[in-house]
């Protein structure tokens, strides 16, 4: 062993790394890609977010994954860190980072090729490539699939994602968001791509913007929206989704999350806004 750990030196491979065995996972799709590896027997911790399969909620709570304490989470003993790229605060993740704990962070981008990404660092970092290779191969195939039932759309709807109402003030995704990108995954027109990113729009932008459907996050707390909430909001009840009743819920983890979800996240996304003819409009 310490003549092969000697050549692989001198050939500049450096010695074999041993496999992680207590991981604490920092974001839904974090997690949930670790479990779609079959590693979850490694996982020591989660972040709140982290709530799918159920199985891990059983695992320590380390807090919500942008107001972390670092505290908690190096309590726990872990030899790797796997973290969305929006964890924190920043000095947080410095304090992380410093720990002499192997601290992964994965790529933030909303889209397909994003999530294949995420596959490769996470199957990187657990030593399962191979895993990593077969999950991006099913999710290509579903995401080849979906691609299919989205072209097939004749009529796509205006869709509008209202994240949250504080004040009377409407918080909706624009572009660049992940509900903007989730909306045009499912064969949807986002209703306010004027807007960059998770921003507050005017009533008069509400209006404009005249959503055929209202899409929300089905969560429950002090952010929680009622169908009442939309109704009697002065420029969301006056459009034409709120006046058809066009209000979609759909679990915020797996329809955000960019993970491997994604594909049946769109999918169901896509027959609740072409229900009549099964997708297509």
């Amino acid at each position: 062993m310490r003549a092969l750990t000697l050549i692989a030196l001198l050939l500049g491979a450096g010695p074999a790394q041993a496999e992680p065995e207590r991981i604490v996972a920092l974001g839904g799709a974090v997690t949930e890609i670790v479990v779609a590896l079959g590693a979850q027997d490694r996982l020591v911790g989660r972040d709140t977010t982290s709530t799918y399969p159920p199985s891990v909620t059983d695992l320590p709570d380390v807090g919500y994954v942008r107001a972390l304490s670092p505290e908690g989470v190096l309590a726990l003993g872990p030899d790797l860190i796997l973290a969305e790229a929006t964890a924190g605060p920043p000095e947080a993740i410095e304090v992380l980072r410093a720990a002499g704990v192997n601290y992964v962070a994965l790529p933030e981008t909303n889209s397909p090729d994003g999530v294949l990404e995420k596959f490769s660092v996470v199957g990187a970092a657990l030593g399962r490539t191979a895993e990593a290779e077969a999950l991006s191969a099913d999710f290509r195939q579903d995401m080849d699939a979906l691609h299919i039932k989205a072209q097939s759309v004749s009529k796509q709807r205006r869709v509008l994602f209202v994240l949250s109402i504080q004040g009377g003030r409407v918080m909706v995704g624009g572009e660049g968001s992940s509900a903007g990108a989730i909306i045009a995954l499912a064969g949807g027109i986002n209703a306010v791509s004027d807007l960059k990113g998770y921003k507050q729009i005017t009533d008069e932008a509400l209006l404009e913007a005249a959503p055929d459907v209202i899409l929300m996050m089905d969560r429950e707390g002090d952010l929680a929206l009622t169908e009442a909430d939309i109704r009697t909001h002065p420029a969301l009840g006056a459009t034409p989704a709120a006046q058809a009743g066009a209000i979609l819920r759909m679990d915020g983890m797996k329809l955000l999350g960019f993970g491997p979800r994604t594909p049946e996240a769109a999918a169901d996304l896509l027959d609740a806004l072409y229900p009549a003819t099964g997708g297509q409009g």
